[in-house]
Parts: C-alpha cells; structure tokens; sequence
C-alpha cells in the first residue's frame, strides 16, 4: 500500500523502518521470538546507496534513490524467480505460518505445516494468561479449572502460530517449536493499526459476567467478546475456557484502538477478506487472511499472484486447485489464503485450495481412502518439478508427493535424469499432509525396504531384531527402526530375574526379541527376550479366540496367588491356573514353587472370549500335547486339512483325519517359490487344502508341505527317517533352509539338515551366496560325506553332479500351471467381477482386436478394448517394433501373459506371432525364442509356426537366479504333444538352450589350426612387443601375437645362475622362432602338439638356434619332458612365482613342465627363511636337483640347497611342529621328513626346563643320528653341529652302557615317578632308575609324594650304583649322602626319615619301650576331672580403636584350636597406626557370639603344671624340691606387685569409673570400659560410654577424641543401622579432621566387606581432598587390591591432573609398587619405566625399583636393571651402593662366573672415574 502522511501512519512507520539512533521500548512490549521489523526493501537500497557516496555526485545520489523509492512505494516484496514448496531450510525462527492440528496429547500438539512439514507446540506456548494459570495450579491440588489440551484443540483445527525455536535431534533432523501466543503472533500489530473488519487468534485471557476478555497480542487494547456474539462459536455446548484459541473478526475499534468489540460469528470471519484499506504491511501480515489476488504468470510449477496492490506471493504445485489447473490464466481474480511470510527472502506463500479459502469448521487430517501411511506402493508414474520434489501417480489414480530429498538417498546426490529414465517406481508413502490434502512418499531404497516403518507394521508375537540403547530403571529400551522403540521390561531381560541386567546389556548391542504387545495409537511397544518366549514353536495366543481348548503354548507368569497362578499371554491374553492343575501333586504354597515372570507351557481347559476369560493347566500340558503329536506319522499318506488361522509365517491348519494342529509354512505352498505368497494370500479362514504330507514332528509341532516334488520322494520312499539311514551318493529332496557366507543349509524331511559349502553349490563361481538360492526354494541334494561323530551331513548342489528324476520337469510345469488355476479360482470366489471373469477367460495365444490409448516413447504402448474395461493391457517396446503407433488406431495382437490379481493383460503385436499358426507334428524340431518372462514361467515362440506355449525359466531345481531364461534367449525344442490338456491346449515341448546364430570373423589374431593357423614346426619371423620376466611377447608378420617362455630363449649350457635370460632380448628386435605350442588365452596354460584338445589362439614359440633346424625333432609330450629328469640330476630353472601362504618357490624348468621348492629346500641362511621372496626374483635362473617327478601332474620336487636327500651324519635345517615333555621336539625336515629331537639331544650342558628355549616355528639346525620307523633321530649339540668350536660338554653323550660306570655321577631328566621308584632318562635309547628307598633320606608310604614334587623333565644329578648290561639296566641313587646335593623332598613336609642297619634297630626299641609305658599309664591311672580355667585371648584389630578382655570356659582342647586362629589375624597396613588396646574382642563378631563375662575365680593351672600331676609317682630328688619352692616364691612376690599396680585390667563397672576419675582423657580406659559392656551384650551402654568420652575428653586431645570417635563408628557399623553410622560420621567430622575421620570409615567398610560402600565414600573423599595424596593412594590400594586395574590406571591419571607437579614422581612410583603386590607386574614395570627415563637421577625411586624386580622378576630382568643402575651419571658413593647389591645378588642366586664379571665391571668403573677424574 501508498505511504500515507498521517501523524498515526508515520508512527507506525517510525517503527517499522528505524532511521537510526537509539529507540525507545515501551514498558509494555516484550520481545520474545526474532522477527523482520522492515517492511520492504527500503533499508538495503539506503544501505547499498550510503556505501555509493564516495564515488557519485549529489545529483546522480538524488535521481538514484528518487528512482529507488518511487519503485519501492509500487510493490512491496519482489516476485519469486522458481516457484518451490516450502522447505525445512527456509523455515527461520520468528516466521509466521498457518497450521493444522494432526494430533493432540497432554502436554504437546502435533501440527502440521505448509510443504509437507510438521511442528511441535508445547503446552507453555499457548499464551500468558494460560502459563499463569498453570503455574498457580501447580502449587495447588485443585486442578478443576485448569482445561487440558485435549479439550482445547482438535484435529483439523487451523492455527496461527510462530517459529520459536528450531532444535536438531539426534537423528539431525530439524524440530520446529511453535507458539501460539498472540503476544509473539500479531506482534508487528499496535493499536493504531487495528480497523473494523481485522481477522486476528487471540486466546480467552480472563471469562467476566458478561462475556470474555481476550488477548489478541496488541498493547494497550483490552478486546471484549460479548457472551451474545458467542453463540456461533465453533464448541456451542459449553463455554470458552481460559486459554482458548479462536479466531476473531474485530466489529467495531474505538479510541485509537483502546476498545475493541470481537465476534466469533463463523460464516463472517470465513468470508472476511483483507482489504488495503485495512493498513496491512509485509510487518503485519498474517498467515490465514484471506485476500482477493490476480494472476500475474503461469508457471508450469505454479503461480504467480498480486494482492492488496502492491503485494506479491507465489502458490506452489500442492496448493493449486486441480479441477482448475487448466483455467488458470494471467489476469485472472483469484481468491487465496495467506500460508506463511519468510523473513529473509520476503516470499509470500499462499494457497488457492478450496477447503483452505472456504474453510469448514475442521480440516480433513485422514483421506478418505484410508490411512496408508508406510505402504510401499508400486508401478508409480512420476512427473518432476525442480526445486520441489516430483508428484507421483499411484496405480489407484491417486497423487502423491515425492520432497526433492526423498529422491535420493540421505547421503548420495540427486540424478533427475536417471530418475526420469525410469518408467515405474516403487514408492513408500510416509505421511499425510492436511494442509496440502495428499499423501508424501519416499523414493529411498532405504526407507522403502524398512521392515518396520511405523508402529502399525507391528504385530504381538512377531519377531524382531534391533539394538539397546537405553538401561532404564523399569528394563531395557531397544531402538528398531530410526522411530520406532520398544521397551523390555526387567521381567523380560531373561528367564529368570537379572540382578544386574546392565552387566549383560550394553547400548548398541544387538539383541533379537518378540514382541508382546503394541498400541500404535499411543506409540507404545513392548518386548521379551525370555528364550522360551522367543523361540517357542508352540501356537501363539494372541486373543482370547485362538485360545480354544486342548491348545498348548507357553506364557508367563504375572501373578501367583493361593488359588493359583495367573499366566499371561500376547496381547494381555490372560488366564488363570488353579492350584488343583499346577501339578500332578497337589502343591499347598505356590509361591514356594512358582515366581513372577516364569515361563511355562500350558494348556486350555476352558475360554471364554465373549467374557475374556480362560482356565488353564500346567498339569496336561506336555502330555497332552505329546499324545496329539505322536498320532501323526511322517509317511507318504497323503492328508487333508482346514485352515484354522493365517499366520505371519504360514497358515495353522487342523488336520481333518485326526482333528490335530498343525503348520503349514508359508516356503511349504508350493515348489516355486514366487507362488507361495500368492497362495497364502488367496486362502481363507475355513478353506481346505488337500494333498498334504507331514515332513516333521516332535513333541512341540507337526510340520506339513504341500511341494510336490518333497511328497513325491515321500511317496517314493527316497526319505531317510534318521541320520544311521543317510549313505554317502544318496540323492535326497529338501528345501533351503538358511544361507550363510560359507554356504547353504539344506533341510530334508524328519529333521535332518545338511550344509552345501560355496565350493559344492554351483559349477559356476559364487561371489555372493546370497543371491544364488531362496529360502524355502526346493532341491536336490547329493550326500557327499558324513560325520559320525557330529551326526553331520555334507551335500552336493552342482546342477553337474546332481541328477533329476526322469519326468520331473514336466511334472512341475503341470504343478505350476494347476497352482496358477488354483489361485484364480481362489481369487474369483474373494471377487467375481465381470472383469476378472473374463480375464479368466483369456489364454497365452489368443488373438485380441484393440484400441491405442496411449502411445510411450520409451515403453511400448497402453490398449483398451470394449470387452475388457478396465483392463490394463500393455505391450513392451520389444513387442511394438516396426509399427507407428498413434491413439484410437486399431491392431490385431495376441495375448503373452494374463495377471488376474492386477488385472494387467501382457500382448504382443509382432507379425510372427498374430499371424496364421502352422501346424505341428510330434516330436518335430523347432527353433524357438523367449518371448515373455513372468516370475518361474517363460512364455516362448516357436519359430515360422505362430505358436506360443509355456516352459519353466529353471529346468533344473538346482539352478540359481543368474542361470534363469531373459527374453531374447534362443533356445532348440522338440514337440511332445502338439496339443497338451494340462496346459490347456498349448504344446508341450522339450528344450535345450543354443547360442543366438552369429557369423564371426575370423580375425588374424584368434586362429586356429583348422582355420590356417601357425602349424607346429613352423618357422615364423617377429618383432618383440613386450619383454617380461619370465615370456616375451612377439607381433608375427601376419598380425598375430607369439610368446616365447623364458627357458625358450637361450641355450641351457650357456645360462649363467642368477642372470635374466628375457633381458638379452630388446623391444623392437626382429627374432626367428619355431612353433613348438600353443597357448590358451583363457587359462594360460601351454598346450603341446600331442594334447588332444591342442587348439590355440597364441602360438608359444622357441627362438634357441639350436631347435631351429627343421631337422631337429621337437614332438615331446609334458609327461616324457618331466619323465626325462632323474632324482639327483641338477637342472637350470626359473623363479616363476613365489607363494606366500605355503612360503613355497615355483619355478618353472620348461613350457609345459614346472617344479616346486619348498622352503627348507631353499634357504642356506636362517636370515632368508622370513622373506625367502627377496632372493628370487621373478625370471632369474637357478640351479636346482630334482628331489621327486610326479608324472600326474607334470610337476617336479627341487632343491635349491645342493643336495636331494637326506643323509646320516649331515646337518640340515629343520622346522618345529611341536614339543613334547615325554618325546622333545618335533620336527619337520626338508623334503617331506619328519624328526624327532629327544631331551637329552638338545644341549651339551642340559637346563632345568630343557623345552622352554624353544617355540614352534622356530628354525633350526639339526644333525642327523639316524632313521628309525621312517622318523630321524636328532641332536641339536653344539658338540655334533660344531665339533672344532664347540666347548667340552658339561653333559656328555651317552651312546652306549659302555659309556657309563659304577659310581660315575651323571645328571639325567625325570621320565616319570611310580611305585618302582623314579626313572631317569640318561641319554635318547637309556633309562636309568632310582629305588623308592635310594630316593630320598625320607620315609615315603606312597610314591605320590615323589610325583607331586617330581614332574617330568625335572633336571637331577644321580650317582649310578650298579649297571647290568645284559639286562641293559641302570641302578641309580639320589640321596644326598651319595650326590652331595639336597634331598629331593623339601624338609618342610615333616616327613619321618628313614632309618637304615643299626640307626633302625634302635629306632625301633625305643619306640616299643614308649608304647608300652603309654598303656600302663592309661590302665593306672584315672581320669580326671578337667577343671574349668579363665583363659586370656589376646589379639588385635587395626581399625577397630579397641581391644577388649574376655574369659570364656573353655577345655584345653579349645584353647590350643584357638592359638593357630590368632595367629592368623593380620593388621591391615593402609592409614596411620591406630591406638591398640591389648583384648581379644574383635569388631567382626556378632552379637550372636558374644556371652556375659563370667567371675571365674578357680586357680590357673597350666599345661606344665597338668604333667606334674601325671607325673607325681615319681620320687623327687631333694635338689628338685628347692628349685619349686624357689619358683613358688618367686611367683608369689610378681602376683602380689600385679596387684599393686595401677594400670591393672578393672573388673566391673565400679573399677572402670574409679580409674576414670584419676584419667579422664585417656581414651585407652574408656574404649575398655565401652568393651566391658559389648562383651556383656550392652550395646546401648557401650554408646553411652562413647558419648561420656566425647564430653569428658579435653578438646586438646584431639588423637584421643579421634580414637573414640573410631571406636565408636565402628560400634554402629557392627550393630546399628546405616542412619545411625552416618549420623554418628557427621558428627565426627564437625570435632575431628575431616581426613582422618573419612579415612577410618573407608578402612572399617573394607574389613566389613562393604565394598560398594567403600568405593562411593573413595570417590567422595577425591573429590574433597584432591589435593591430598594419600587420598589418590589409599584409593588406587583398594582398587588394585579387588583387582581392577583399569580403574586404577585411570585414577593415576585423575591423581596427575589433580595434584601439583611436583607429587607427580612420587604418586606414580608409589602406583606401582601398588601394582607390583596386587596388580599387573608389567604395567607396574612400565609406570617405574616411564618415571626413571624422565628422572634417571632419583636414586631412591631406583633402588625400590630393584627391591620390586629382584621380588617379582625373572633373573634376567633383574641383571638388565643393574646394568642400567651402574651406567647411571650420579655420583660415584651412590654407583658404589649399587655395585655393592649387585654382588651381593650375584652371590646369592648367581654363579661364579657372575660375580666375576659383577667384580669386572665394578673396577672397569672405577678405573673409568680415575682416569675422568685424571683428566
């Protein structure tokens, strides 16, 4: 509109268009969502014209912005150059848009946007009025005047709303938040502006007497809304509520717009449109006004419009009125609708649909044809429009709308062509647009193979796969589509209840569920992965009416009562089991037996699905079930059922003979495979399906087929009923029944499966197995091997291998011809259209007389015909060659296919085949061509007789996808019968694929012989082409390629070993050869002139002068060249390939005649065996010995070593394969030899563990002693490798008994321990043995003890007592006395030693004289009677702060069981030393062990005094007298000093509070005054002394107070609760330090066995003390001591970013020593590693370092780690430290010759810093 000069107007505009300065803001006026406050282009052009001044005159400034703003005041916003729908991209916060409600929730409205699009808005972004109200209602209970949304909105309700904020989720897909708020919406609207006849949304704001106040945004109006005007509202029934959204018209403006007068009347606001008088700017304008436009331009995407004067917008393809489409001209009125105003570009969109212009009281938000949301759809037509999408024509006529994004894939670009190029598409539709009224689809392949789209796709029961992505406290949440989640709850994570369920699932693991249950509606979806749910077999009880009486299936358990059990099942199917049918016992307590979430079979006794009720039994479920099963036989009868119900997988059926369930699966229809679905489709609830067979029945099911080629076998008996009747060539008939990558797994009836690995499916190469068979597809298998063992079967698919029965091909063409008759007999029953019945009528061959409809340029062509309306009947392009085809010609054509279920008629009009048919005779020959392929049936043409007849594209079952018949294909047929009934009256024909008759030229060169090609012996001249390694390639005179192999180009004698004979030769040369050959291009192989299939394409030539001469024979077979070679005869090679896997060497010694090296055979150096490769290169000659000639191949065994075989004496490389305890190693020889190299041949000084020295695969150098059983014998001595180098052997060979004397000390390795004594193996063919009592000084009963501290190959030295060598035995002794060693048994077994000659003899006596004087003292003298003594238990407790004395009655026999368990207490080490109080009461006791302090007063008798009196019949000397009369009195003066002193132990309550007074602030009386009471059960007083301490105690004597405070933490920890001890360490940490206290805790829930306790207070204390490090210390000390190491390393990495840099060392050296006790040695070696590279002069880090070494490692180890201390720079007083621990180790685990060298390296030290001190 004009820019008026009004003061009202200039104010707006003031406004509107800032010129600069600051701007005033209003009080009132509050800015929430960002908004365009310009109103046209004004602002840029003064900006651009500004940025101008510098370079233009004032005039050319005025005229310029003159020119400007006269164009500016003509329009507004400029017109769109593409008219394109709305994309997310352009939505920007602030936007105003028009919307409608889809969907409605309680706290969340779904709408639905222009172009497709959808936002959210949130119950907070209704208005003011309505957020205020919810905010006083939330601090209230009373909740009735709050309206929820549900009462606020419906569906199809048109809003007006804002963008206020754009989120991305995690998918990055964009989410629009709107508001509704008329603040944010008539935002750019003041009360100057408003004017009668203004449609503005407001919301009810407050509800008055007489009408409503409403908020329409705009400061300082208050609108009123009389009750009287509310009667046209759209909810008359009641009244309006506090935040309703209603649009408006504004009747009458008074006083600049102060007051206003609203009515709601719907026919008024509906046909008010904006007028320019009404001031509308693009500031203000509002989506939904309703405004009078003209068309301005026609676009072929849509239009271009003016309005209000001087406004412009644009009406995309999806707004346009379709009837209309053609009328729309430039010029013409218009009325539009205001969709949305984008802020950046200025475009104005609008819509020109009539339900948006005249709008109802509701938008339609569900099409009338249904909701199709995730259907895919196919045959779609499509139309482009850049910019914005494509529209696509469903096969129903219906449009939808494909975005431009949806045309590809998420992440590929965008191809329009090669989405034009496409004729048909396949679409998935993936929402419905109620703004736009159509349904928007997908192109994505990605989106159109979902198998789950939305939540109606799913059904209870089904089987799903998907990932975890959420733990949550009710179960696990797993994502199985990109918006589709379910939930499992805890019940359902297993079969029994986890615990820890997050230590089983983690996010992102894959899981495989079923589902339970699912409510679309509120997008609710759950679970299970109980496995007895998830792979029961069993029917599914998915409502109360599968649920009939007698089925069995199984459910779980939601409730177990007195009655009985409630069981529950898919789909909240419930039912109740009562007690008496829970088992065959009558069970008093259920819960005892059954618990929530068990997963049972059960069975029906009895439903009710009209009341949902059912009665069920565990008692007769398997029984039952079991019976029905077992009345079924897996035999050749064939059966009859009825279909009971269709299931997702197959059809349930009720067999009709025996009334039994059963199932017929889906792949078991039918023997090909595309009719399966068809049939399952076509049948009904009730149908009868006959010629049925039962493949498979167990206890849980029972398995039919109805393929016939699987009942045939029946029939014929070629089944086996188990694995002991499968055999090995046996053809049987199974089904698919899973494809892996390694193959394919065949299933046959009774249950047996076997596996077609890749190598055996086909004759051809299979890169992908995939797309070779079909699950469920049938075939013929041919049993190639069998397991016994395993019960595994090995099977055949080759199409080669494999025969099919004689007839079968016809038999299964006459199957697939009924089954097609079947399924439209089914199909016409469903629906008897006229049309369907006539299309029934029409067969392959039938001539039709149509009508063009349409004419396609890339497609072929669309007919109609007068008889078939309706029809879709079409010809291919191939099927129209040759004509000119325009609409409403007439055409003669004949029928190729008929698809009764898309009443879709396939024709074809090529002359050959609508022409006059010829007749046929039998068994006449015809050339025929594939005309028509229609899933498994090809339609064919029999060749200059216009005959069609049907074949199957597969002849045979086993052939694969790839191996179908194409149209186009040739093929040679036979008549059978001219005329055939079962293919209702076509020919029945035999065929065999041929080639297509082709006339190729012979090019010169691909000749062969027959064709004049080079013949052998020929004499040919060339030009060398290309030079390679091991052929060169020569251009003949006649164009054709030769090639000459390398032992072709000079003469043997004159190669030189190691040179490139091909290198002598230069491109270009001109060379004379001779035809010896030829090649095969296909395989590269040679073929000479005597090989039956000698043809060739590239002749193989020889150019030595010497076979030149025609004189000279060259006619040799392969197999007389490799016959020709002797073993041993050395011959000239050349390195042709190498092999990696084998690491073997092919070379190759003539064209046709190869060899083989393996690699022992071929290195001389070990530095070779790893890359062999490196020294043979490809080309280079070598000499070589024949080993071997195989003859079948022609291949030869060589060597490159320089000798063939294998001799006694000689010394060879060898490989490991194994090692042995009892044998040695195991090796593998050159040549294919096998060795064996014993213990004792390993090393002239043997070791203590002889085989640790060598690993497999290692290589080594062996000599050879001999051959025994076809294995050499072995040694691996320096002494026989090196016999000049090698050193005197410390452990000679012993050969012979000869070399072997009485007394002669030998060391030898334990052969084995048994009762004869210990065996010793001396040499590799010698055993001595050492007698039990020749073993050891001890006395052994059972050899076991010597094998147990003896195992084989234990190293021991033994001195030979005897030798026989006519028995060839040698005695042996090991005691210490004769080998000067330690006895073989360590002391520490207290094993009785044994006594030889005298020494036994006495030994002997004594032991009788004491046994008899035992037994008199036992017949004398008489028991006694024990009495009862106070015994003292004295131990300590590091945590507890308190010790506590205690007697108990107890016999002395108690009292020495006591002693070892005292002993075994051990102090805990972590924290600072606590106060020790010497008691016996331990903090670790229950009450429950704790007894009352008894006043015991009896005398103390020890265990001396106890022999006294046994002994008392003895006369004592007077000597003996005076000495006890001494100790008595002795005795006396110490009891009487105990009672003197002060620090006695007190007795009771009376003592402690005397010894109190005198020492108040000792906590060591008060922690045993707190034990007095514990020991008496006294646990309330015991506190009570505690909180007296805490008083009575100075402040001063804060460690005295802590060790109350301890004690008393650990009073609670034992005998209170956890709201006792966390009160009692609140306080404590208020008195004491926090540290400490925190500390003491942390220790006392580690001796408690609180571990998780533990850890949470350790994460608390570092984040509190970070600073400290004895907190990351003690913390890492517990972590390790669990053993997680993990956690502790990445607490050290906490403790270095937490501490200062300085504490860094010292944390990481005290971590690993932490990890030297209780972690990982090698980590901890690693950390001391790290520290001392970075600080190599931290001498004390250096010496724990050896502390832990020489502790926990090797020797070895320990030797690299002096070597390094001594080379350190410190000073040399700290070196001589080192050095002097150095020997100090040396001596005591060295050898001599360890020492000396420590000694040597010690003065080569000191002469070093003399002389660096010299200098």
């Amino acid at each position: 509109m004009l820019i008026t000069g009004t003061t009202e107007t200039m104010a707006a505009t003031e406004e509107d268009f800032p010129r600069g300065g600051g701007v005033k803001k209003t009080t009132e006026s509050k800015i929430v969502a960002t908004r365009i406050e310009s109103d046209n282009l004004f602002q840029a052009n003064e900006h651009r014209e500004t940025k101008k001044k510098k370079n233009t005159s004032k005039n050319d400034r005025k005229t310029t912005q003159h020119v400007s703003e006269q164009k500016d005041v003509l329009t507004l916003n400029a017109a769109a150059k593409c008219v394109e729908i709305l994309h997310s991209k352009d939505v920007k916060e602030g936007m105003l848009m028009l919307g409608c409600v889809k969907d409605v929730s309680d706290f969340e409205v779904t709408v639905g946007l222009p172009g497709g699009l959808q936002g959210f808005l949130s119950i907070r972004n209704i208005c003011d009025s309505y957020t205020k109200l919810l905010t006083e209602q939330l601090d209230s209970t009373d909740t009735e005047d709050i309206c929820s949304l549900p009462h606020l909105f419906y569906s199809g309700m048109l809003l007006r709303c804002v963008v206020v904020k754009l989120d991305t989720t995690k998918g990055g897909f964009v989410s629009i938040q709107l508001s509704i708020n008329p603040k944010l919406v008539n935002k750019a609207l003041t009360s100057n502006a408003l004017t009668a006849g203004m449609v503005l949304s407001g919301c009810v704001e407050s509800i008055e007497e007489h009408g409503y106040i409403i908020d329409i945004g705009v400061t300082g109006t208050k609108p009123f809304l009389p009750k009287k005007s509310e009667k046209d509202k759209q909810n008359s029934n009641n009244e309006l509520k506090v935040g309703q959204y209603m649009t408006f018209q504004l009747q009458e403006v008074k006083n600049n717009g102060r007051l206003v007068r609203l009515s709601v009347c719907s026919l008024t606001t509906s046909q008010a449109c904006a007028e320019s008088q009404q001031r509308w700017t693009l500031t203000n304008l509002l989506p939904g006004l309703f405004v009078k436009a003209t068309i301005t331009k026609v676009t072929k995407h849509g239009l271009l419009l003016d309005f209000l004067s001087s406004f412009s917008g644009q009406v995309d393809i999806l707004h346009l009125e379709r009837d209309k489409a053609p009328s729309y001209a430039n010029g013409s009125k218009v009325q539009a609708c205001v969709l949305y105003i984008e802020p950046t570009t200025r475009v104005i969109g609008m819509s020109l649909r009539s339900y948006l212009v005249q709008p109802e009281t509701r938008i339609i938000t569900t099409p009338a044809s249904g909701d199709r949301i995730g259907e895919v759809v196919k045959d779609c037509k499509i139309s482009m429009h850049p910019m914005s999408g494509a529209m696509l024509e469903l096969p129903d006529k219906t449009l939808a709308f494909v975005h431009r994004n949806h045309l590809k894939e998420s992440d590929g670009p965008l191809n329009e062509n090669r989405v034009l190029a496409l004729s048909e598409h396949t679409c998935r539709i993936i929402d419905f647009s109620p703004m736009e009224q159509i349904h928007f689809a997908s192109l994505r392949k990605s989106v159109i193979n979902k198998t789950f789209y939305r939540y109606h796709d799913l059904h209870a029961g089904q089987d799903v796969e998907g990932t975890v992505s959420a733990m949550l406290n009710n179960g696990m949440m797993v994502q199985l589509s990109s918006h589709i989640k379910g939930l499992v709850p805890l019940s359902h994570l297993a079969d029994i209840v986890l615990k820890n369920p997050e230590k089983k699932y983690k996010v992102g693991m894959a899981v495989k569920c079923r589902v339970l249950s699912v409510e679309p509606d509120n997008k609710k979806l759950f679970l299970t992965r109980k496995k007895a749910l998830v792979e029961s077999s069993l029917p599914l009880f998915l409502s109360y009416m599968d649920a009939r009486p007698g089925r069995v299936s199984h459910g779980f358990i939601v409730s177990v009562k007195n009655f009985g059990c409630i069981v529950r099942f898919y789909n909240n199917v419930k039912g109740l089991v009562p007690v008496n049918e829970l088992s065959s016992e009558l069970i008093l307590n259920p819960q005892e037996v059954f618990y929530v979430g068990q997963v049972l079979k059960t069975k029906v006794l009895q439903c009710e699905p009209e009341k949902e009720k059912m009665l069920l039994s565990f008692n007769t479920a398997v029984d039952g079930h079991t019976k029905e099963a077992a009345r079924v036989q897996i035999e050749s009868e064939r059966l009859e059922a009825k279909v009971v119900k269709k299931l997702v997988n197959g059809v349930e059926v009720s067999i009709l003979s025996d009334k039994i369930c059963a199932l017929l699966p889906t792949i078991h229809l039918s023997d090909h495979m595309p009719n399966c679905p068809l049939l399952w489709e076509s049948l009904q609830v009730g149908d009868t399906i006959p010629n049925l067979a039962c493949i498979s029945k167990n206890k849980k099911q029972i398995i039919l087929t109805k393929k016939p080629s699987v009942i045939w076998s029946l029939e014929e008996g070629d089944v086996a009923k188990d694995f002991s009747e499968v055999t090995v060539g046996m053809q049987m008939i199974g089904w698919i029944k899973n494809i892996m990558d390694y193959g394919v797994f065949v299933e046959f009836p009774n249950g047996l499966v076997g596996l077609a690995p890749t190598s055996t499916m086909s004759d051809e190469f299979i890169s992908d197995t995939r797309t070779t068979f079909q699950l469920g597809q049938t075939v013929i298998a041919k049993v190639s091997n069998l397991d016994e063992e395993k019960k595994r079967i090995l099977v055949v698919l080759k199409v080669s291998v494999v025969t099919m029965p004689e007839g079968a091909v016809q038999a299964r063409l006459f199957n697939t011809v009924q089954e097609k008759l079947s399924m439209t007999q089914r199909i016409l029953l469903k629906d008897a259209s006229d049309l369907r019945e006539q299309l029934a009528a029409l067969s392959v061959g039938q001539r039709l007389k149509l009508v063009v409809d349409t004419v396609k340029d890339d497609d072929g062509a669309d007919f109609k015909s007068d008889d078939l309306v309706g029809a879709t009947i079409l010809a291919t392009k191939y099927h129209t060659a040759g004509f000119q085809l325009t609409s409403g010609q007439k055409v003669n054509s004949v029928v190729i296919s008929v698809d009764i279920s898309s009443t879709t008629v396939h024709v074809s009009l090529l002359q050959k085949l609508v022409g006059k048919k010829k007749t046929l005779t039998e068994k006449g020959k015809y050339a025929a061509m594939v005309q028509h392929v229609d899933k498994d049936i090809a339609v064919i043409s029999l060749e200059g007789t216009a005959h069609l007849t049907i074949i199957q594209t597969q002849k045979h079952l086993n052939e694969m996808e790839s191996s179908k018949l194409r149209v186009g294909m040739h093929l040679a047929t036979e008549v059978v019968e001219p005329t055939c009934e079962q293919l209702l009256g076509l020919p029945l024909v035999s065929w065999q694929r041929t080639a297509p008759k082709r006339q190729r030229k012979a090019t010169k060169r691909q000749r062969t012989v027959s064709e004049g090609g080079h013949c052998f012996g020929e004499i040919v001249q060339g030009k060398v082409r290309t030079v390679k390694p091991t052929h060169i390639l020569v251009t003949l005179e006649d164009g054709s390629t030769g090639s000459v192999h390398v032992s072709e180009v000079m003469e043997a004698t004159e190669v030189s070993p190691g040179s490139f004979p091909t290198s002598s030769v230069k491109v270009g040369s001109v060379v004379t050869g001779r035809v010896i050959g030829g090649r095969d291009t296909t395989g590269h192989r040679v073929l000479p002139i005597s090989h039956p299939r000698f043809t060739y394409t590239i002749p193989e030539l020889t150019i030595i002068p010497s076979k030149l001469d025609e004189k000279v024979n060259i006619k040799s077979s392969a197999k007389d060249k490799a016959g020709s070679y002797q073993v041993g005869e050395e011959i000239t090679c050349y390195v042709s390939k190498f092999h990696p896997d084998s690491k073997t060497l092919e070379l190759a010694c003539d064209p046709c005649v190869s060899g083989r090296v393996e690699l022992l055979a071929m290195i001389t150096d070990p530095l070779d065996s790893s890359h062999p490769e490196k020294k043979y290169k490809l080309g280079q000659a070598v000499k070589a010995q024949v080993v071997e000639v195989t003859l079948n191949p022609q291949c030869l065994a060589l060597s490159l070593t320089g000798f063939h075989k294998l001799e006694v004496g000689s010394v060879t490389w060898a490989l490991v394969t194994g090692l042995h305890q009892h044998i040695g190693l195991q090796v593998k020889l050159p040549f294919g030899c096998k060795g064996i190299a014993g213990i004792t041949d390993l090393a002239d000084a043997y070791r203590p563990r002889p085989l640790a020295a060598f690993n497999k695969e290692q290589l080594l150098r062996c000599y050879l002693l001999g051959n025994e059983n076809g294995k050499w014998l072995l040694s691996l001595r320096p002494s026989r490798l090196n016999p000049e180098r090698a050193k005197p052997a410390k452990d000679p060979e012993v050969l012979s008994f000869n070399d072997l004397c009485a007394g002669q000390l030998i060391r030898g390795y334990v052969k084995s321990v048994s009762e004869q004594g210990v065996f010793i193996r001396l040499s590799n063919s010698i055993t001595g043995r050492a007698e039990l009592q020749h073993s050891t000084k001890y006395f052994v009963i059972k050899h076991k003890v010597l094998s147990d501290h003896l195992p084989p190959d234990t190293l021991l030295t033994t001195k030979i007592l005897s030798i026989d060598k006519k028995e060839k035995t040698v005695n042996l002794s090991l005691l210490p006395e004769d080998t000067g060693k330690a006895d073989i048994l360590p002391e520490s077994l207290n094993l009785p030693l044994r006594y030889i000659g005298k020494k036994k003899k006495e030994y002997d006596l004594k032991k009788k004289r004491s046994l008899t004087e035992s037994e008199e003292n036992q017949t004398e003298a008489p028991p006694k009677k024990k009495k009862a003594r106070p015994v003292t238990v004295t131990g300590q407790d590091s945590d507890s702060g308190v010790e506590v004395y205690f007697r108990e009655d107890e016999d002395h026999e108690n009292v020495e069981k006591t002693k070892p368990a005292a002993a075994k207490q051990v102090p805990n080490s972590s924290g600072p030393s606590i106060l020790q109080v010497a008691a016996g009461f331990s903090w670790d006791v229950g009450l429950s062990s704790l007894k009352p302090a008894t006043a015991d007063k009896d005398a103390d008798f020890s265990d001396g005094e106890n022999q006294e009196e046994s002994n008392k019949s003895q006369k004592k000397s007077r000597y003996e007298l005076q000495q006890e009369k001494k100790v008595a009195e002795k005795a006396l003066v110490q009891r009487e000093m105990d009672l003197m002193d002060p620090q006695l132990r007190p007795q009771d309550a009376t003592a402690f509070e005397r010894l109190l007074l005198a020492s108040p602030n000792s906590s060591l009386l008060w922690l045993q005054y707190m034990a007095h009471h514990l020991q008496a059960t006294q646990i309330e007083q015991a506190r009570a002394v505690a909180e007296r301490a805490l008083k009575t105690i100075s402040f001063r004597e804060e460690q005295e107070k802590l060790n109350v405070w301890v004690a008393l933490l650990n009073l609670e920890n034992m005998y209170g609760t956890e709201e006792s001890l966390k009160k009692v360490f609140e306080r404590a940490l208020q008195f004491c330090e926090p540290m400490p206290v925190y500390q003491r805790l942390a220790d006392i829930y580690v001796k408690s066995d609180k571990i998780k306790e533990a850890e949470n207070l350790y994460k608390s204390m570092v984040k509190r003390f970070r600073q400290n490090k004895a907190v990351w210390l003690s913390y890492g000390n517990f972590l390790l001591q669990l053993g997680e190491s993990d956690s502790a390393t990445a607490l050290l990495q906490r403790a270095l970013k937490s501490l200062p840099t300085k504490e860094s060392v010292d944390v990481i050296a005290k971590f690993g020593q932490m990890e030297y006790r209780y972690g990982n040695a090698e980590k901890g070696h690693a950390m001391f590693d790290k520290v001392l590279t970075s600080y190599p002069k931290r001498t004390d880090i250096w010496s724990i370092f050896i502390d832990l070494v020489v502790k926990h490692g090797t020797q070895k180890e320990v030797r690299a780690l002096f070597d390094r201390v001594i080379h350190l720079s410190v000073s040399a007083k700290k070196i001589k430290l080192f050095f002097k621990r150095y020997l100090e180790y040396e001596k005591k685990h060295g050898t001599p010759q360890s020492v000396e060298a420590v000694k040597k390296k010690a003065v080569a030290f000191v002469e070093g810093k003399g002389k660096h001190d010299f200098h």
